[in-house]
């Protein structure tokens, strides 16, 4: 059984406290958070690869998509 992340804990434990609209809002953006994550450990094992290829065209590829994705910013 994996250890659950701290960020989807706290989302849990907040979802529970008596303070509504501060709970549900930070339990949404701990959730995001923990999503946008995901997306960023999963892009850099990607990357990793293409490093590992000497690919290093496809990792900045990847790199730039992703920059993009979390940022909505172009370089």
């Amino acid at each position: 059984m994996s250890k659950q992340p701290e960020a989807l804990r706290l989302a849990d434990e907040l979802r529970d406290t008596p303070f509504e609209s501060t709970r549900y809002e930070a339990a949404a953006e701990l959730r995001r958070l923990h999503e946008v994550n995901a997306e960023l450990v999963e892009a850099l094992e990607r990357i990793g690869l293409y490093i590992a290829q000497g690919d290093s065209w496809g990792a900045r590829k990847i790199a730039e998509a992703t920059f993009v994705k979390a940022t909505g910013e172009q370089q």
